[in-house]
């Protein structure tokens, strides 16, 4: 990971990945579109409405995902110094909170026709919640704090911090009794849904993957971007030399 410490090579790497993983996007996304609509089949209780899941499932999984890349990110910062670790974490946070929101939202719409209610507190969707609002407070210290240095050390503390909630998520309909189903994809065991509608949501699932990872090293290089203008902004402030040496710095 050392070798893509260099904020050059990263941006050079970057630049050739971003292309690639649009096109496994769109892709994805086009041929899992065409299997939820025109070859799974509607539920026998649910009807149509179960083709959310197709959405909404995607999403929760993306949504613990990039709170995992955040904590990985933020050991990357407090414990390996890594020069990019915090880049990544604050690339990740607004992506995080978008899938985060679009799957209480589906959720929300999907829950109104099977349960009656748009909302209910039990434990699945709490912690969902709960989730969002730690996205929200990451970003929220992001912009709070000027300097990118202390803003990453701190983000990076509250981000293991809220960590504690991502096996909560995950576990809480085994844990506790909760209208949200268990688990039919990711258990032990193997998938007990079938193969008709398996295989349209692992290709809705890849695509959403592929839409985060391109999104994420936008935005990662966006911000690398930013602080190289953000420093020489300070440098000219203090003079051509200044300058001079910031210019050096950034290649």
């Amino acid at each position: 990971m050392l070798r893509y410490a260099n904020p050059t090579v990263f941006l050079r790497l970057a630049g050739k990945a971003i292309p690639v993983l649009w096109a496994l996007a769109l892709l994805a996304g086009a041929a899992g579109l065409w299997l939820v609509f025109f070859v799974a089949p509607a539920d026998y209780q649910q009807g149509d409405s179960v083709k959310i899941m197709y959405i909404h499932v995607p999403s929760a999984w993306l949504a613990m995902a990039c709170y995992s890349v955040m904590a990985l990110s933020a050991l990357g910062t407090l414990v390996w110094r890594h020069p990019l670790a915090d880049v990544s974490a604050k690339a990740a946070a607004p992506l995080g909170a978008a899938f985060t929101a679009l799957c209480l939202v589906t959720g929300s719409l999907w829950g109104k026709p099977m349960w009656g209610t748009w909302w209910v507190w039990d434990a699945r969707l709490t912690s969902v919640l709960v989730l969002f609002l730690m996205y929200c407070g990451v970003i929220a210290l992001w912009n709070a704090i000027e300097d990118p240095v202390r803003a990453g050390r701190s983000v990076a503390i509250l981000t293991l911090v809220g960590f504690v909630n991502i096996p909560i998520v995950k576990f809480s309909v085994d844990w506790w009794n909760t209208l949200h189903q268990p688990a039919s994809v990711l258990r032990m065991g193997g998938p007990t849904i079938d193969s008709s509608m398996l295989y349209p949501l692992l290709i809705m699932a890849v695509s959403f993957t592929a839409l985060f990872f391109a999104l994420h090293l936008a935005g990662m290089r966006n911000e690398i971007l930013r602080r190289r203008v953000r420093t020489l902004g300070l440098l000219a402030a203090q003079g051509d030399g200044g300058v001079e040496a910031g210019l050096e710095t950034a290649r």
